[in-house]
């Protein structure tokens, strides 16, 4: 069987020595709060050979964090994508997705 997280460490593990790997960091999707900010999730095809990418515009966060946040779009959507100057591009049309992904982040999306 190979393992993929200490979660499956766990488990395997007698109840006994389940302690210190028990307590364990949330995870980014679950400590992220967007405090109600604004944010817009737009299609565009212009300058891309007719393919269509999806558009998230407005996020104020540091690099690092819109690249977290990029990271679990993509992930939700099974789509790839970027970080282009602070707007995360996700390949196809992917906007009910993203939206209801970001509205359970708790950004207001418009």
């Amino acid at each position: 069987m190979k393992l993929s997280s200490l979660k499956d460490l766990e488990r395997l593990l007698p109840e006994s020595e389940r302690g210190p790997l028990a307590v364990s960091a949330p995870s980014f999707a679950e400590s992220h709060n967007g405090k109600e900010k604004i944010v817009r999730v737009l299609l565009d095809t212009k300058g891309r050979k007719g393919k269509s990418v999806t558009l998230v515009l407005g996020l104020e966060h540091n690099p690092q964090t819109i690249q977290d946040i990029a990271k679990i779009l993509k992930q939700h959507c099974g789509a790839g994508g970027t970080v282009k100057q602070g707007t995360i591009e996700i390949q196809g049309d992917q906007r009910t997705r993203i939206i209801e992904k970001l509205k359970t982040l708790n950004y207001r999306v418009k």
